[in-house]
């Protein structure tokens, strides 16, 4: 029999306040990060993180970014999801808080509220997004059951996951 000693897992989270009253926390527990391909091969980073803002509820976010000079995404349509049992949801757009201190938004970067939605999303099922762009045909990123896990995982109780 072999003992192999596993040491705890250990997460910095950071607080972040990004103008007067808002805040983030940022924590390898409560953010996932994901590399996702579209149908070209390019990579696109998914982010997702909960934001707390004073006086308020949670909320999971989900931040989309491609590769500069790849795409314009159009901000004025929501991203849509659709799992591999035909159900859609759709996430609305909220690029424009992206960057509380008003920084210019990249065209190829987008983010989009999941909170309303999250909890339908079945954990085992994988999901397609579908991101609306200006120039060209929507991006499709394909997304594991085991990801979409993850990001439903970012709404537990803090308590219960730095308990893990």
């Amino acid at each position: 029999m072999i003992n192999l000693a596993i040491a705890p897992a250990q997460a910095a989270t950071r607080q972040l306040e990004e103008a007067p009253g808002p805040t983030v926390y940022q924590s390898e527990v409560y953010q996932s990060r994901q590399t996702l391909k579209d149908e070209q091969g390019n990579s696109w980073q998914a982010i997702a993180f909960k934001r707390t803002l004073p006086d308020s509820a949670d909320s999971l976010y989900l931040r989309l970014i491609g590769f500069p000079g790849t795409t314009n995404l159009d901000h004025s349509l929501p991203l849509t999801l659709i799992d591999s049992m035909g159900k859609t949801f759709t996430a609305a757009d909220v690029s424009q808080d992206m960057f509380m201190d008003q920084a210019p938004l990249g065209a190829d970067a987008g983010e989009y509220n999941l909170q309303p939605i999250l909890m339908q999303l079945e954990a085992a099922i994988p999901l397609r997004l579908i991101l609306p762009t200006l120039d060209q045909s929507a991006i499709n990123l394909n997304v594991s059951p085991g990801v979409v896990e993850e990001w439903r995982s970012l709404t537990a109780p803090q308590s219960s996951l730095s308990s893990k």
